[in-house]
Formats: C-alpha cells, sequence, structure tokens
C-alpha cells in the first residue's frame, strides 16, 4: 500500500474523491486530508506519504506553493494537482515543479484512478529499477575493478575483522589464503640510469612497451606490469598500485615465518634486477615484517613504508627488510587506529558492558613475550587515546578524575595486566557517565534556549525552525531530533502551541478584533489565525472569548 495524502479546501470535494474511489484495490491508502497548503505541509512532515494529491486554488497556501515546498524538502514524494486552470503560467510553473500527473476539474474518479495508477507504475519502475539484480550485477562487474582497488588500499591502511577480509576476498576474487603474510612496497628511486643505455632489450622487456620518459607515471606503469610478470611466474601474490607507489602483497603456505620471508625476498631481489636491466632506473624496496594473522597486513605495510625511510642512511637501489634496521619483538603489540576509534567512540556514545569487552578486546593476545617497554607505551597511547577524547568532549579532567590524578606516572604502579585493565575501565567509566551527564544538559540547555526565543519571537510572522536554529548555530535536522525528544512535540506544534495561549490569552483579557489578535500572535492572516485557532481549540476566537466572558 502506497500511502497519499489528499489536499482540496472543499469538504465536498474531498469526501467525494475518498469515498468514490476504492483505494485498497489500486494499492492506496488516504492517511489523511487538508483543508489548505500550509496544513497538509505540516501532515506531509509528520506522515511522510508517498503521493500527495493537491487542488491549485486553496488559501493560506496553494497547491503550487505546496509543491515546490514538498519539492525542496521531500524530493522523492509524487505529486498530482488537481485544477481548473489551464492557463499558461500554470502550467509553465508546473512543469518546473516536475510535478507528477495533473487532472482537470470536474473530473471523474476514473480520470483521478488512471492518474494515480500511472504514478504507482512510476514507482513500482523506480523500485524496479534499483532492485533489477541483472542491472545491479552489471553495475557491479563494471565496479568491481574499482572496489578490488579500494578493498586492497583498506587492507593496506587499517586492521579489518577477519571474516570481512575473507569474505571481500573471495567477492572480488583475491586470493589470501595463507600461513605467512608479508608487504613490500616497490619505490622508484631519485637517480636513473642515462638514455644513452636504452637498447637491446630482452625477454621481460617485450612485454613492456615503453619508451624512456621522465615521466613518473610511466615508470611506475612499467614497474607495475614486470612485477605482476615475475609475482605472477613465480605464484608469489597481488600487486597493486596504492599511495602511488607498487604494492606486493605476498600470501605464503609455509608456516616457518624466515621461509616465508626468504622466498619472497629471493623473488622482490628478481624484480629489482630486472628492473635495473630493462627498464633501465633503479628502486628500493621496503619490506615489511610478516605476519602470521591476515587480520595484521596493514602491520606489515605500515613497517615497509617505515623501511624505506631507511635509505637515506643504508641508500639506494637495495632491499631494506624493516627487522634489520630496527630490531623489535616479533610480536609486537600496536594501538592503531581502528583500536583507537572503537574506544574513543565507546567513550562517547558507548554503554558500560561496550567498555568492558572493548577494554578486553584490547588486551587480547598480548603475550608474555612482549617487552616491559612496548607493553609500558602500548598503556601510553591508550591513555592518550583517552584524554582525547576527554578533550574532544570539553571535560575538564580535575573534575572527572580528580586534582590529584597524574596519568602517566599511574602506570609505572601496575603489577599486574588486570590492573591495567581495571584502571583504564574506570577511567573510561567515570568519563562515560560525565559525558552522558552533560550531553543531557546540553540537550536540556539548547531546548530551554530555543523555547525562551520562541516565547519572545512568536509573534513575528517569519520565526520557523531555521531561524531558532540560526539562533542557537546548530543544524535544523539535530535541533529536530533533541527538541522532540525533550519535549515530546515537534517545534512546529510547539510554536502552534504558544501561539494559541497567547491568543487565548487576549481573547480572555482584551477586547482586541481577531484580525489585531492575530497579528500579535504571529499570524499575518486573520482568515488562516481563525482556522488554526478552531482546529487546535475547537471553536472559533468569537465563540472561545463569548464563553470565557460567560464563565463555568
Amino acid at each position: 500500500m502506497y500511502k497519499l495524502l489528499l489536499v482540496d479546501d472543499e469538504e465536498d470535494v474531498r469526501e467525494g474523491v475518498v469515498r468514490e474511489i476504492n483505494w485498497e484495490a489500486i494499492g492506496f491508502e488516504v492517511v489523511d486530508k487538508a483543508e489548505n497548503g500550509k496544513e497538509a505541509l505540516e501532515m506531509v512532515e509528520r506522515l511522510q506519504p508517498d503521493v500527495v494529491v493537491t487542488d491549485i486554488q486553496m488559501p493560506f497556501m496553494n497547491g503550487l506553493q505546496l509543491a515546490e515546498a514538498i519539492r525542496e524538502r521531500f524530493p522523492t514524494i509524487k505529486l498530482i494537482i488537481l485544477t481548473g486552470h489551464d492557463e499558461f503560467e500554470y502550467a509553465q510553473r508546473a512543469i518546473k515543479l516536475h510535478i507528477d500527473e495533473y487532472v482537470l476539474k470536474p473530473f471523474s474518479a476514473q480520470e483521478l484512478v488512471n492518474a494515480l495508477l500511472k504514478v504507482k507504475g512510476h514507482i513500482q519502475e523506480e523500485v524496479a529499477h534499483r532492485e533489477d539484480v541483472q542491472l545491479l550485477k552489471e553495475h557491479y562487474r563494471k565496479s568491481m575493478p574499482v572496489l578490488k582497488e579500494n578493498f586492497l588500499a583498506t587492507l593496506m591502511n587499517r586492521k579489518l575483522p577477519r571474516d570481512e577480509v575473507f569474505e571481500k576476498a573471495a567477492n572480488y576474487g583475491i586470493a589470501l589464503s595463507g600461513n605467512s603474510y608479508v608487504v613490500a612496497v616497490l619505490s622508484i628511486d631519485g637517480v636513473f640510469i642515462s638514455e644513452e643505455d636504452l637498447e637491446n632489450r630482452e625477454e621481460l622487456s617485450k612485454s613492456i612497451s615503453l619508451k624512456y620518459s621522465e615521466d613518473q607515471a610511466l615508470k611506475y606503469f612499467a614497474l607495475l606490469n614486470i612485477t605482476e610478470e615475475i609475482a605472477g611466474k613465480r605464484g608469489l601474490g597481488l600487486v597493486f598500485m596504492h599511495n602511488d607507489q607498487v604494492v606486493l602483497l605476498a600470501a605464503s603456505e609455509n608456516k616457518d615465518k624466515e621461509a616465508a620471508l626468504q622466498e619472497t625476498m629471493k623473488v622482490l631481489e628478481e624484480i629489482r634486477q630486472s628492473v635495473e636491466k630493462y627498464l633501465k632506473f633503479t628502486l628500493t624496496v621496503g619490506v615489511g615484517s610478516v605476519m602470521k594473522d591476515v587480520t595484521k597486513i596493514s602491520y606489515s605495510y605500515e613497517d615497509a613504508v617505515l623501511s624505506l625511510d631507511y635509505r637515506l642512511i643504508l641508500g639506494s637501489n637495495r632491499m631494506i627488510y624493516i627487522d634489520d634496521v630496527e630490531k623489535r619483538s616479533m610480536d609486537k603489540i600496536r594501538f592503531d587506529d581502528v583500536k583507537e576509534h572503537a574506544l574513543t567512540r565507546c567513550i562517547k556514545v558507548g554503554t558500560s558492558q561496550e567498555i568492558r569487552e572493548t577494554i578486553d578486546e584490547l588486551f587480547q593476545g598480548i603475550e608474555a613475550g612482549v617487552s616491559v617497554k612496548d607493553y609500558q607505551i602500548y598503556l601510553l597511547e591508550i591513555l592518550t587515546c583517552i584524554l582525547k577524547a576527554a578533550k574532544d568532549s570539553n571535560l575538564n579532567v580535575d573534575e572527572v578524575f580528580g586534582e590529584s590524578f597524574i596519568p602517566f606516572t599511574e602506570i609505572n604502579k601496575f603489577t599486574s595486566l588486570e590492573e591495567a585493565k581495571h584502571w583504564l575501565a574506570e577511567l573510561c567509566a567515570s568519563m562515560m557517565s560525565h559525558i552522558a551527564t552533560d550531553r543531557q544538559y546540553t540537550y536540556k540547555n539548547l531546548v530551554d534556549l530555543a523555547k525562551d526565543y520562541t516565547k519572545s519571537h512568536y509573534h513575528e510572522g517569519d520565526i520557523n525552525i531555521n531561524k531558532v536554529c540560526g539562533h542557537l548555530h546548530i543544524s535544523a535536522g539535530y535541533f529536530s531530533s533533541i527538541f522532540k525528544k525533550e519535549t515530546k512535540m515537534t517545534f512546529v506544534n510547539y510554536l502552534n502551541h504558544i501561539r494559541m495561549e497567547a491568543a487565548k490569552e487576549l481573547l480572555r483579557s482584551t477586547d482586541m478584533k481577531a484580525l489585531e489578535i492575530a497579528e500579535k500572535v504571529g499570524y499575518a492572516d486573520a482568515n488562516y489565525f481563525s482556522f488554526s485557532f478552531r482546529k487546535n481549540v475547537g471553536v472559533s476566537p468569537k465563540e472561545y472569548r463569548n464563553n470565557s466572558v460567560k464563565g463555568p
């Protein structure tokens, strides 16, 4: 069933349309009826219908003004215009507003049904287009190279869950099964072999049509080709471009790290020598640590990039293995961006249970072989993340943790892993409590400020949610959600309530005419004021005044 809103200022037209059409049979449900554009717009915001059927000539806001407002704020809603006017200016505006269908008055029920069925067909075509499996498959196939490239880039940049790695690898036809993983980054050196030696290219150079050029992009394309060719022949792994450099990801079935490393180094050396011999330029290869876990490939890439910095010391045109230049534990623990994001998110918007689980995850896999120094650095990184979250949330550290809190000296006091975990969990729990309290205070304060501003400016005809948000320097979407959460009503309803209460007070305590009262409470149109008053209060302003004078 598609939701439909019917808008017409003539009650007999509204009721006749509802009565004469079998709505269920044609797949529609009339969710509400409005008698003018302003009332309809409020209903659209609340009901979010699929189709709006509206007359053009209506008081307070005509059908084209309503259509324009709907198009601006709810572009997916279908619009059907009911009109007795076929003048050029109406047609011209309707075309600009992309009206879906129009029905000329007087019309029969069947004519409206025909228009509705056309619109229904358009909706179904749009849905079918978006759900067309074959079309989606074709788009997916064409997008595969980009999706594959994005996946590999993500794999280099951050730690992904194991299931996600293998699921996406399978989807993109990438072979990632193995027992050892190592990443190498191939970087072209700044000094190249001269142009004079560009002769007598042999077997490998035949597959690469390279005309000597100082163009780096062309050189990297040539490097990519020769690396793919050699790595492919040796069955080594994946070769791709990332951050404007050639990356080789080797996945080995060998469980012995040293053996897996030697396999990779042998092929990399072949690539390095072949590039120098056939392409006539040199490169330096940075090689990362061997990882046993596919989820830690990003660590090997990080190490490979880091190792390239050492060519300033060791020189270029060589391979540089990170463990040769930086002695480290093979099982070095790392506080990466994924862990940082998970902890920060949990502190700001998580639950107490989530914070305990997150802290437990941070300490999973820490083995006895990790050095005390690495362990302390890891704790410092976690603590720095927590303090950054406190700063981002504008928390006063002394208020949250106490004036005697000296965080970085606490780390030396722990005698066990459990002590550190408990201490960090307590820090996070305290911060979560303060952040939640401050957020609730902020929400309440913003709503109170909005209410105060509205009470001071409700008499202005142009006051609306955007003007209030401009005053508060916040977005309308954010304000709408917190206002409704705090007050249990929309801002439009609140504004109407304030205006109605002010109008009732003026009707009770003064002899002002309805026109004057309308202006006093923010209505430019006295008739619309009377309409809204009757709609909200149940009686006309005159009847309300008479009843108030008579008393109980």
